[in-house]
């Protein structure tokens, strides 16, 4: 029997060989980078590097695929002089912008810590500054200009390697062998560029292989560039002097321990899938579909008129979990700053000696959430892949809530205390998947959600049912919020004055928190700062969101499709293109379609001042990346 033998043509060797020199160039780049700023990465590990090289090879794949495709399709004038000539300048214009990247954020890095994207062009353009940028960085790094001009050198020297010596016989568009090669290496680019798993690989997925302060060091400039290109950046904007809008708005607080509970208390935060205030809450008078939920928080710090900062769990999650809104163009987890530092309930609890986990029962990698979790500095992640029993499963999200609830409250137990867990359920989303063997439990209404919801409280008594039997029950502090409203059919609750309306509850099992359904106005973004007091953290901090224990006048601030929804007293602002746009009282339960803005031009004034400061602060500081407290 003859052995089966492939024989690789010529021009594939030429092609795979270019595209290791740009490998090996960027392992240079990435050496320059790491020599520059090495202060920065203070335990760098081996691994580090293994998966540096694999996020390379990952940009490599996506940078190239038009140029491997292009060069592979069999053309009769493949080895016409012009042809080749097209091919060498192309892949040097494709090599040297990702030398440049890497080399001008070597230079930047100090700056920001953070890789650069696309914002980085945004910065050096904002202005009429262009020119004094570029001759200031020409002047401070003439070593990094002179290695960059040597790393093209050396990359004409051994592109010229690549060059077949003898060159192969004509190939014919629709030759089997020569197409075969073209589909085999064009999909293995797309394979491999994409990356493993639910969706493409992203900046944030860095967080997953190491240490916050070591993303940048594996992640390179080319890569976090390629994924923000499509993506907005922010504009920093200048409606006022910096002077003036530290009079009316600071993003750095201090903590107000309120010596309520013990110290070391530990803290559960729940965020309940889509549980708007349509169908959740003990207010009198209202149908409520959680009457397990309505009990503890007939036992809480209760505040009924509580606002979500947007309409999505993704924007959620920063929001409750580091004060942070999604103001960027998209969400903040997907926008060009999502791996900037940042201050955070489980980082300035870790330095107070607390242990943290998140328990998310969908698919790992869903929503990114799971490197939004290491960015934010959690020690454990637990999702659908950590869950022990498979077969529960709910064929859509992950693991269904009423069986992965207890199982979280049993493997808390097992954390050191004192601890920060924040479990995210995900049963009451679309579709709305209730088990057949919990249906029974479960009470359905006029709008699909109805049942879901019911269903989502039936498994938080689960959790509790659990949790009792637990040693750290009754020293813990739980928080109970929902991460936004659901769609409605009904037309309050999808007006803007209502759309962001979700529960908001601070309890505590031995009722050292006084029961009391608070009226003022909060956000998620308050949730952060006011556990913080609660537990008597001594920290200063950087927030949007107040302590609802310290502050005197509540406020909401929703964002969606560019337009801000600001919550003040009674009334709701609307805010888009720099300016107050409507005003419209919010607490009738009614639609109100009158906007009451000429009636209250000061009012509105005042609020259009606040929020201003607000967003030039947020722009600045993403851009820059100064969203934490600096040490």
């Amino acid at each position: 029997m003859k052995h089966f033998k492939v024989k690789i043509p010529q021009h594939i060797f030429s092609l795979l060989k270019r595209l290791g020199i740009v490998l090996l160039m960027l392992q240079i780049s990435r050496l320059i980078f790491f020599a520059y700023n090495q202060s920065s990465f203070p335990n760098p590990e081996f691994s580090d590097v293994l998966v540096g090289i694999w996020f390379d090879i990952i940009t490599i794949c996506l940078i190239f695929l038009p140029y491997s495709v292009i060069y592979l399709i069999p053309v009769k004038f493949r080895a016409n002089r012009w042809y080749k000539l097209v091919f060498k300048l192309s892949f040097h214009l494709f090599s040297g912008f990702m030398l440049l990247l890497n080399l001008i954020d070597t230079a930047y890095f100090p700056y920001t810590l953070k890789r650069s994207s696309r914002d980085l062009i945004d910065t050096i353009f904002i202005g009429n500054d262009v020119n004094q940028l570029f001759t200031t960085f020409l002047s401070e790094n003439i070593l990094l200009i002179v290695l960059f001009i040597s790393l093209i050198v050396l990359t004409e020297f051994l592109y010229r390697k690549t060059t077949a010596k003898k060159e192969e016989p004509h190939p014919k568009l629709l030759n089997l062998k020569h197409s075969g090669w073209l589909l085999f290496i064009g999909g293995l680019l797309v394979l491999v560029g994409r990356g493993v798993g639910l969706k493409p690989i992203g900046i944030l997925d860095a967080a997953n292989y190491t240490t916050n302060e070591n993303t940048a060091l594996i992640l390179n400039t080319p890569f976090t560039f390629l994924k923000t290109i499509a993506v907005t950046g922010l504009e920093e904007k200048n409606f006022f002097s910096q002077e003036k809008e530290k009079e009316l708005f600071n993003p750095i607080h201090s903590t107000q321990p309120a010596n309520l509970l013990p110290e070391k208390t530990n803290v559960v935060v729940i965020i309940l899938e889509s549980f708007g205030s349509e169908f959740v809450g003990p207010e009198n008078g209202k149908v409520s579909y959680s009457p397990f939920l309505d009990s503890l928080m007939n036992e809480s710090l209760y505040f009924p008129r509580t606002i979500a900062n947007g309409k999505k769990s993704i924007e959620a999650l920063p929001a409750i979990i580091a004060s942070l809104p999604s103001w960027t163009n998209g969400t903040y987890l997907s926008s060009p700053y999502s791996d900037n530092t940042i201050n955070s309930l489980p980082s300035i609890l870790k330095e107070n000696g607390y242990s943290s986990a998140f328990f998310h029962g969908a698919t790992n990698g869903s929503m990114s959430f799971d490197g939004f979790a290491s960015v934010a500095g959690f020690d454990s992640y637990f999702g659908k892949n950590e869950y022990p029993n498979q077969a529960h499963y709910d064929g859509t999200w992950g693991i269904t809530d009423a069986y992965f609830n207890p199982w979280v409250a049993k493997k808390i137990t097992k954390m050191k205390e004192p601890f920060c867990s924040v479990l995210f359920t995900i049963s009451s989303h679309h579709p709305y998947i209730t088990p057949d063997e919990f249906k029974k439990f479960t009470t359905e209404g006029p709008q699909e959600i109805c049942g879901s919801i019911s269903y989502g409280d039936y498994a938080l008594r689960l959790f509790f049912e659990e949790a009792k039997k637990q040693p750290w029950y009754d020293n813990t502090l739980f928080v109970f919020v929902a991460d936004h409203s659901p769609a409605s059919i009904t037309p309050l609750y999808s007006s803007r004055t209502h759309l962001f309306r979700i529960p908001l509850a601070f309890y505590h099992p031995k009722g050292l928190i006084k029961p009391e359904n608070n009226p003022k106005l909060a956000q998620q973004l308050d949730i952060f700062p006011t556990i913080l007091d609660l537990i008597n953290i001594k920290s200063d901090y950087y927030s949007f969101g107040t302590s609802l224990l310290q502050s005197s006048a509540g406020q909401g601030i929703a964002h969606l499709d560019g337009s801000y929804y600001h919550f003040v007293g009674d009334y709701m602002t609307t805010f888009s293109s720099d300016k107050a746009q409507k005003l419209f009282n919010f607490t009738r339960d009614e639609v109100i379609y009158i906007d009451s803005l000429r009636f209250y031009k000061k009012h509105t004034q005042e609020n259009e001042l606040v929020l201003k400061a607000m967003i030039q602060r947020y722009n600045r500081d993403l851009i820059t990346n100064k969203t934490r407290v600096q040490k």
